[in-house]
């Protein structure tokens, strides 16, 4: 058997009142089931990223600010991402969009997926998620986690646990990360 990857599940969201957490914690048990992936929680909100400012892309030149380079080393350390987003006003939070921009070639050619959480399980921020992955040369995996509706509803206004949804829950989180975890063993082999 090859060895574990190593996984990041990032916490896509930084405001005060944010669900993001509760939402990682529950996929960092889920994973931790599993004998194929390494987990390591990466939350956004303790990088301090500022508005990507740099002269141009990382694939280009050299990031200049230490907090931008601090998040790149971090983003280098994996073999594929798991996202856990919100959905502001039908698109992705403004910190998630800028810490994909803040890196470029540390993302490259390896697997991401998503688990979203909102109204419609924030299936739109996901959809520009995808796009956003694919600019960055990534492996958008087709099967994404989506906390939604009377669920979400439930877990979030409610305060219920998210053991409460886990029926509804488990068969796409588990398709999802074979998912992440196919392509991730593939495109280490290539990166190789």
């Amino acid at each position: 058997m090859s060895r574990k990857l190593k996984i990041a599940v990032i916490i896509g969201s930084t405001r005060d009142a944010r669900f993001g957490p509760r939402a990682a914690e529950w996929l960092m048990g889920v994973v931790g089931q599993r004998d194929d992936i390494d987990a390591e929680l990466v939350d956004l909100k303790a990088f301090d990223l500022p508005f990507f400012n740099e002269k141009a892309s990382s694939l280009w030149m050299p990031s200049e600010d230490p907090r931008a380079v601090a998040w790149q080393q971090k983003i280098a350390e994996f073999d594929g991402y798991v996202v856990v987003t919100a959905e502001y006003n039908r698109s992705v939070t403004g910190s998630l969009k800028n810490a994909f921009d803040q890196a470029y070639t540390e993302w490259g050619r390896k697997p991401i997926g998503f688990l979203g959480y909102g109204g419609v399980g924030a299936a739109r921020a996901i959809e520009h998620a995808r796009l956003i992955a694919v600019e960055l040369q990534m492996v958008p995996v087709r099967s994404a986690v989506h906390l939604g509706g009377a669920d979400f509803f439930n877990v979030v206004m409610k305060g219920e646990p998210m053991a409460s949804v886990e029926a509804t829950l488990l068969p796409a989180t588990k398709d999802m990360l074979d998912q992440v975890v196919w392509w991730g063993n593939a495109t280490r082999n290539a990166r190789g």
